[in-house]
């Protein structure tokens, strides 16, 4: 992200070039854009940190896992995110060398090229920074597909560029036009230096030579960054579908179809191939069955403002503390489908796990910490079989 601003600063502060064409007047709306997306993404970054920070604190283990989870959403957003800016900044320097270099280009075409680029990413983005877990999960399963879109648009204004230079008589080709970018990845992968009038290379980790054609198919991505991915798809933070969309994408093979049933094998060897990743399939929660199972507030909606006077506001409001159970589970610990009844008998969720607090904010003579609510919630949790995977429940 820091090379990729860096990058964006430069060449929103690179004078015109001669015959006033560059970066500027109408193209700015399109540095502005890259830095809306750095300000959301430091957003999103900010936010998994703060709930990392919480989990470190909390003295239940299973619910600090279930804290660690809540941020699994949040770093895949930052994830995928950051590789959208990095494209970005990359379809900028592509621009800015065309307006310097290729005069015969019509500006009103660039103009139209990057708009087109923009509208491809903005349904894209706009999942990833909604905050639900289950957008930011299709849009991280459709990467791969966005991606290559996105390489075929790189390589339409490179050849067009090539085109109008051509039929403009002029000397230069697109291979010297190429040779004037200086595409930075921000994930610093460990691909080889491209020779001179080398193929350009696109975001993290596309390479495409001068027919358009995708090419490096290898994981280029380091050890030390896929044994991360293993040991977070292991703890329940990252899915193996967002991770297996990733490593495609860094090792370049955004156009290879892969079939739904299975992961590809190169996903399962970087994964480890054990039974429990060959077990996963590529799949959302709606595959998994649970998109219609019911969400349960695990604190109490209708004490709101007890909760947010004791620290659950912005990024651990309490409807970050959702958890999906089959309804039958639902109605059970509620006292039934009548909530009215339910709540006559002392064991109804909301009543019992309120009772406990305010029980214990009497014993220690002053407001509970959000933690040590957190505590008493995890172990009323265990005591009903709630599982410690959360989800973002309804709003206000």
């Amino acid at each position: 992200m820091e090379g990729s601003e860096a990058t964006r600063a430069r060449l929103a502060s690179r004078p015109p070039a001669l015959g006033g064409r560059g970066l500027h007047g109408v193209f700015t709306r399109y540095l502005d854009h890259g830095s809306r997306q750095r300000a959301w993404l430091r957003g999103t970054l900010g936010s998994a940190t703060a709930l990392v920070g919480v989990a470190s604190q909390v003295g239940d283990s299973d619910m600090e896992r279930g804290l660690l989870r809540m941020s699994g959403p949040r770093l895949q957003a930052a994830m995928f995110g950051a590789l959208l800016l990095a494209t970005w900044v990359d379809f900028l320097q592509l621009a800015d060398a065309v307006l310097r270099q290729c005069p015969a280009y019509s500006v009103e075409k660039l103009y139209a090229d990057l708009l087109r680029v923009q509208s491809l990413m903005t349904p894209t983005l706009a999942d990833l920074a909604s905050g639900d877990s289950e957008r930011v999960e299709v849009a991280a399963t459709a990467m791969p597909g966005l991606m290559g879109e996105l390489t075929r648009e790189f390589d339409t204004i490179h050849q067009g560029a090539r085109a109008a230079m051509e039929n403009g008589a002029k000397l230069m080709v697109a291979a010297q036009v190429v040779e004037t970018l200086t595409m930075i990845s921000t994930m610093k992968l460990s691909l080889p230096r491209l020779p001179p009038a080398g193929p350009a290379t696109l975001g993290v980790g596309f390479v495409m030579n001068s027919g358009g054609v995708m090419v490096g198919s290898r994981i280029v991505v380091s050890a030390e960054w896929v044994e991360m991915m293993r040991r977070l798809v292991q703890a329940g933070v990252l899915s193996v579908p967002a991770v297996s969309a990733a490593i495609r994408i860094h090792g370049g093979q955004v156009m290879m179809a892969q079939a739904h049933q299975d992961l590809p094998k190169g996903v399962r060897d970087a994964l480890g191939d054990s039974p429990e990743v060959r077990g996963m399939q590529v799949t959302g929660r709606a595959g998994a069955g649970m998109s219609d199972a019911p969400k349960h507030h695990v604190l109490p909606k209708e004490h709101r403002e007890w909760f947010e006077a004791r620290g659950f506001k912005g990024d651990m409001d309490i409807d970050q503390f959702c958890v999906r159970l089959e309804r039958a589970h639902h109605e059970a610990i509620h006292g039934g489908g009548n909530w009215r009844l339910g709540r006559i008998w002392p064991g109804e969720w909301n009543r019992m796990v309120m009772e406990a607090l305010l029980e214990a904010e009497v014993e220690v003579g002053r407001q509970l910490t959000r933690n040590e609510v957190l505590n008493i919630a995890a172990s009323r949790m265990k005591r009903y079989d709630i599982p410690m995977k959360f989800t973002t429940g309804s709003a206000r």
